[in-house]
């Protein structure tokens, strides 16, 4: 009886993350912040959204996986935004920008006023849950809405939008809202999405 309580007393010690698997070992081999990397390798592989040469916009960058990964695609010719409320920690590669500010001050942002004609916008922004499945779903289409105003305003003709919103009730509206502005639109949940998560992306393509 003494061996297993010291046994359960030594599993706490260790302070294992409960949320670890096979995605999060990887990210930390491959030298990335965050599992959500691959999420958006999955999202290029599958509708090649990013190309050489790209200016991108990463909305909600932190912890900065996607600007690494973002930069990765547009090689040293291309250049990534990011904006997050949180500050970056990590060292970024020459062709990242990464700056600590609120999107919803968007419209008084030299950051982005100055650098117009973006080829791509990623939103990978998720509100802080409070447990209530619609209440969550309702933030995170607030948080979209903003996510595809910025789109319409700096994307160049043909650019491309990735957008993560929580499914609910304000789904299908928002899913319009984008295909009246974009060529093809197509939804898609990474398989590095956790089962549990309600999360999803819109993915769409050219600019109208």
């Amino acid at each position: 009886m003494a061996a297993k309580k010291k046994k359960n007393k030594n599993k706490k010690k260790s302070g294992k993350n409960q949320w670890e698997d096979h995605f999060t070992r990887r990210a930390k081999a491959e030298n990335y912040p965050a599992r959500s990397v691959y999420k958006l390798e999955e999202i290029q592989k599958k509708f090649k959204v990013i190309k050489k040469n790209d200016y991108v916009l990463d909305l909600g960058c932190a912890p900065g996986s996607w600007l690494l990964y973002a930069a990765k695609q547009v090689k040293n010719t291309g250049k990534i935004f990011g904006i997050d409320l949180k500050q970056i920690e990590i060292k970024l590669p020459n062709n990242v920008v990464a700056v600590k500010d609120d999107i919803l001050n968007f419209d008084n942002d030299s950051f982005l006023k100055d650098n117009k004609g973006f080829q791509v916008v990623l939103s990978d922004m998720a509100p802080a849950t409070t447990g209530r499945k619609d209440v969550d779903a309702l933030r995170s289409f607030d948080l979209c809405q903003m996510a595809l105003k910025v789109a319409d305003d700096i994307l160049a003709s043909n650019g491309n939008f990735v957008c993560k919103i929580f499914q609910g009730n304000d789904f299908n509206e928002f899913q319009k809202n984008v295909k009246s502005k974009f060529k093809d639109c197509k939804i898609f949940k990474p398989e590095s999405c956790r089962k549990q998560s309600k999360e999803i992306y819109i993915i769409a393509k050219g600019k109208k």
